[in-house]
This record gives C-alpha cells, sequence and structure tokens, in this order.
C-alpha cells in the first residue's frame, strides 16, 4: 500500500468528522439558545487580548455562529472565519454581515487550508477537544501564524460533566459523555508540537439547572452531540427519568443541580 492510499483508519476518522460536523450542522440555529457556558469560556479568552486589534490579521478556528468573530471584527481585525460545519458558517455570514473585513473557510482543525504564516493571532474556543490529537492541530495552528504571532485557545480538561456521566454510568455501560485530555496531556500536546512558550489556565466553571434534562438539552442544542461508543437509539421516557433520579443526589441545599466544566484557557506565544 502507498503512502497515498486510502487506509481503513482513515475512513474511520473521516466518519468521525462528518458525523461531529452534521451534529453541529443540525444544531446550527439552535445554537446561541444554548451556548451560555460557550460565551463565558469565549469572554474569557477576549479577555486576554489587546483591546485593540486594528492591523491583525485573525482566524476564528471553529467559529460556529461568529459570536466571537463579530467580537474580534469590532476589535478592528480582520477575521477569517474557519469551521468543520457549513451550516454554522452561514450563520456566522449572517451575524456578521455587516463587518467589513470577514472571510469565511470550511476548515479542519487537523489540516488546515492556509499558508503558513498568514495570521497574526488564533482564536479558537471549545474547538480543539473534537480532535482525536491534540498535538495535530496545535501544529497546524503553529504552521499558520507569524513569528512572533500568539494563539488563545480554550478546551475542555478531563472531568468536565463528572455529574453526567456518573448519572449515566447507573443507567447502562454506554458512554454518555465524551472523554477529555488530562492537563498533562495538553502539556504533552503543547510539546508534540513545538509550541514551548505558553500559558495556561485551569478554572472550574460550573453551571446550574432545575432538571438534568435541561443540561442535556443545552448539549443537545448546541450539537455536542457525537460520542464514540455511545448506543444510537433514543432514550426512552423511562430511562431519562432514571438518570434525573441518578443525577439528583448532585443537587445543593436549594435543590439545583450543578454540571461542571473543567476548562483549559491556553495563550501560546510563537
Amino acid at each position: 500500500m502507498t503512502n497515498n492510499a486510502f487506509k481503513f483508519d482513515d475512513a474511520l476518522v473521516y466518519a468521525d468528522k462528518q458525523a461531529i460536523a452534521c451534529a453541529f450542522g443540525r444544531a446550527a440555529h439552535t445554537y446561541d439558545r444554548h451556548a451560555e457556558f460557550q460565551r463565558d469560556v469565549g469572554r474569557r479568552l477576549l479577555d486576554k487580548l489587546p483591546s485593540s486589534l486594528t492591523g491583525y490579521e485573525v482566524l476564528d478556528l471553529g467559529c460556529g455562529t461568529g459570536y466571537f468573530s463579530k467580537k474580534l471584527a469590532e476589535r478592528g481585525a480582520r477575521v477569517t472565519c474557519a469551521d468543520l460545519s457549513a451550516d454554522m458558517l452561514q450563520q456566522a455570514k449572517i451575524r456578521c454581515d455587516n463587518q467589513p473585513h470577514i472571510s469565511y473557510q470550511l476548515a479542519d482543525a487537523e489540516n488546515l487550508p492556509f499558508e503558513a504564516n498568514q495570521f497574526d493571532l488564533v482564536f479558537s474556543s471549545l474547538a480543539l477537544q473534537w480532535c482525536d490529537d491534540l498535538a495535530i492541530p496545535l501544529n497546524e495552528i503553529k504552521r499558520v501564524t507569524k513569528q512572533g504571532g500568539h494563539c488563545v485557545f480554550s478546551t475542555l480538561v478531563e472531568g468536565s460533566l463528572f455529574e453526567l456521566s456518573e448519572a449515566w454510568s447507573e443507567i447502562d455501560s454506554y458512554q454518555h459523555v465524551n472523554q477529555f485530555l488530562s492537563e498533562k496531556a495538553i502539556k504533552i500536546a503543547l510539546a508534540q508540537s513545538g509550541c514551548q512558550n505558553y500559558q495556561l489556565d485551569l478554572p472550574h466553571i460550573t453551571l446550574w439547572y432545575d432538571r438534568a434534562l435541561e443540561l442535556m438539552r443545552d448539549l443537545k442544542g448546541i450539537g455536542a452531540t457525537h460520542v464514540s461508543g455511545r448506543s444510537q437509539g433514543l432514550a426512552s421516557r423511562q430511562v431519562l427519568n432514571s438518570v434525573e433520579k441518578a443525577y439528583s443526589r448532585f443537587q445543593n441545599s436549594q435543590g439545583r443541580l450543578p454540571a461542571t466544566y473543567h476548562v483549559c484557557l491556553g495563550v501560546i506565544q510563537l
């Protein structure tokens, strides 16, 4: 088999990416109604950037509906919106329609369709956790960023949504929550990609719900539904009631239910 041959593993990776793109595409019209956590994390990344980005060429990698693309443009940047989902890019176009100097590109973070040294800044919020090997998109980010430029990124860390994971584990043996990298694994990926000058913040962020079903609706609403190894069937009302009961052991004194995220906020200087 030649190096350019299409291998079985390649087919599995392609199918996985297509499934992820489709899941987010289906959620493109509902995403903004369910993205409180995503906006919180993105704002924390914005806080790490200069208030003026005039003259900057910026890549918003995994731009989704363009919420932060617009914020970056409002700071004076020339922004390239990139996403794996064409439907998400269409929503970004609608949001950013009146913003000058914004372009749109369908893109896979593991194989970016850009020239080397094209951007002054790469902004990527809660997209890289969908890549199997974090070192690959980090290496691509490094390739397309100018020397002296930098990248700010966020991703989820091991332990995120542990309450939901534990509640489901009492119901069946399928995986219902994606597995996320540990802090150590993130640092290894940074080293493997040659990103040596970086800073990481690792906050825990908790959202509160009245019912576990509300959390699951939010996850569905943003398109975060592709989980390797999960059952393909729809959960019955009886199953969902069982999950609700299992989740209730995490409720606080006011009867509210936590959804805990462990987040990595990274700044890479190149």
